[in-house]
């Protein structure tokens, strides 16, 4: 935030008041030009001196009374009271500003501020609204004047053209705004608009309101960001500081798991925000027992509408997802992969699913999800690992591959359209480009391979294996379960490490994290001792650690529509749902009643 009263805005300020005080001093109990309010009060007279505090009261019995001296306010108190003001005057409340101003000794906002304000909201373009400032302020500036003036000067043009002042509109825009030399290019687009036939025409390619209070005030917001707070504060501040307030303490709320509403009537600004356990994916909604054995892998659909299981009993289950209740029910079931399911993939439109087996499968199956047919088997050679599978972005084509040097291109048919020899693919992730694929292989390693120009590129590089790994919606961060070391956040971008998880059990069994919760602000990973971790992406403690597996728990996946709702597939052959408090009270939808930020949950 600007200071205010800061050294450089002085000068400008004291030049402002010189400028407004010829012919604005005012009578008892008249208004001044800067909405403060002299009077004569038990014969102590309440002024405006130029430090902004109100000067002394001052006995008119000098002889008998004492000199009452007043409390100096500080620079902080005196912003705060600018700012309660401002908000009293955009609220109408005009006679409690003045009271306000006339006891604190503040000044709201300076004579020319004013004059200049109501210039504008007026439309009197020529009554000294568009002279030069003067040198000392001119420099103060620091070349925002000329911004200014082209903002100005581009309101008087085009209210001229919306009254059908053709000749007027052409006077200013050839010997006042074309002298500027100051954006060009917009004033060849503002000479175009002289081609418009009526005042429509002009507003909606102008994209501007027309002639009036909208449009004016909106120019006025502009200038105002040109001007030192000391002289006129930043329009709605107080409701601007407000509301980054609230934003600020959400973004620090560990639990915060809805969408960020930026309007201050949703929230209460009597308590700080907090978000408790009740509102978070802690509890268990739904045991799924439909598998009858080890389930390895789960995915929710792009759309949140389904979900998708594969398990050691050869079969994927794909479960409707109820969005109001947010039950699950058993919608299809797959079966035939012979091997086994430790691998799903969704199509981006969540026509296709495509299911792949562990190590020793060298078969891909591609399921159409809402005939239950399957549209293709693919298989290069029997003694290929098709164990990791990819969509690219457009849904026409896929990359899948595995730990036995197998590494392919192919379309929705199976068809073999490219192969890169001699990569152990562990784990793949087409990025939206449409052009790059992220592949971990054997080298403990994330390598870039992009199939049209045959290029490849180092990505990451971890100290020990990398067993899985998943990519955030915006391409930028990527999450890696790494063999003994737990669960690691990368900048792919910048490609640097940015934060290691701590608490999670991981060996050398392949277990799926994964990013959710709403935008993304959350991790989940499952591990070796039968629990589901779940940090926030900027602490490397876990806010929750939930249990009720009985064994590993090989994936997670949180559904990337509903935020409360997340699910995971564990070696005990069951899918546990997991949501808010079913007893979270429905007035209370944050869960502030009752908190409880404890880690470890029921």
């Amino acid at each position: 935030m600007q200071a205010n009263g800061a050294g450089q805005d002085r000068d400008l300020e004291l030049s402002c008041r010189n400028g407004a005080q010829n012919g604005d001093a005012s009578s008892t109990g008249v208004a001044h030009s800067n909405g403060l309010v002299s009077i004569t009060n038990n014969g102590n007279s309440v002024s405006n001196n130029s430090s902004g505090v109100s000067a002394q009261p001052v006995s008119t019995n000098s002889s008998t009374a004492d000199v009452k001296k007043k409390k100096r306010l500080s620079q902080c108190e005196e912003d705060v009271i600018r700012l309660i003001g401002q908000h009293l005057h955009d609220l109408g409340l005009n006679q409690t500003v003045d009271l306000l101003m006339q006891e604190s000794g503040c000044r709201l906002e300076h004579p020319s501020a004013t004059k200049f304000r109501n210039h504008v909201m007026e439309g009197e373009w020529d009554k000294h609204l568009l002279k030069s400032p003067r040198r000392g302020n001119k420099k103060h500036l620091n070349g925002k004047w000329s911004r200014m003036k082209f903002l100005l000067l581009q309101q008087k043009y085009l209210e001229y053209l919306e009254d059908g002042k053709v000749l007027e509109a052409l006077q200013v825009l050839r010997s006042e705004l074309t002298p500027l030399k100051y954006n060009t290019e917009r004033i060849h687009i503002l000479s175009g608009y002289l081609m418009c036939s009526h005042a429509d025409d002009l507003r909606a390619k102008a994209e501007w309101e027309g002639k009036g209070m909208a449009s004016r005030t909106k120019l006025l917001d502009k200038l105002q960001t040109y001007l030192p707070p000391s002289v006129m504060l930043p329009p709605r501040r107080l409701q601007t500081l407000l509301k980054q307030a609230v934003e600020l303490q959400r973004e620090r709320c560990l639990y915060h798991n809805t969408k960020l509403d930026t309007g201050l009537d949703s929230v209460s600004l009597l308590l700080d925000h907090a978000c408790s356990r009740k509102q978070f994916p802690c509890y268990t909604q739904q045991i799924l027992t439909e598998h009858c054995n080890e389930v390895w892998f789960c995915k929710f659909s792009n759309d949140g509408s389904k979900l998708a299981t594969g398990s050691k009993d050869t079969t994927v289950i794909v479960w409707h997802v109820d969005a109001e209740t947010q039950q699950l029910k058993l919608m299809k079931t797959l079966e035939g992969h012979a091997y086994g399911v430790s691998f799903l993939a969704w199509s981006p439109d969540d026509a296709y699913l495509i299911a792949c087996g562990p190590d020793d499968c060298s078969e891909l199956w591609l399921w159409n999800v809402q005939t239950g047919e399957l549209r293709t088997k693919m298989s290069q050679s029997h003694e290929d690992s098709l164990t990791s599978v990819a969509w690219n972005p457009d849904g026409k084509r896929f990359v899948t591959g595995g730990q036995r040097g197998q590494f392919y291109q192919c379309d929705l048919d199976g068809n073999l359209l490219d192969s890169w020899e001699g990569v152990r693919v562990q784990c793949l992730w087409c990025l939206s480009d449409g052009r790059t694929v992220l592949a971990s292989d054997t080298h403990q390693r994330i390598r870039g391979y992009n199939f049209e120009d045959l290029t490849d590129r180092n990505i990451v590089q971890e100290d020990h294996p990398i067993m899985s790994f998943t990519v955030s919606r915006n391409g930028r961060s990527a999450l890696l379960n790494v063999a003994t070391q737990g669960v690691h956040l990368w900048d792919l971008q910048d490609r640097v490490l940015v934060r290691k998880y701590q608490g999670v059990t991981q060996g050398f069994y392949t277990i799926h994290s994964c990013f959710g919760g709403h935008n993304e602000d959350f991790i989940a990973s499952g591990s070796e001792d039968h629990k589901v971790y779940i940090w926030h992406r900027r602490s490397e403690l876990a806010i929750a650690e939930l249990t009720g597996h009985s064994r590993t728990v090989n994936c997670v996946s949180w559904n990337p529509v509903l935020p409360g709702l997340l699910a995971s597939a564990s070696d005990d052959g069951t899918v546990r749902i997991w949501g808010p408090d079913p007893f979270l009270d429905v007035q209370d939808p944050e869960g502030l009643t009752g908190m409880n930020t404890t880690n470890q949950y029921i």
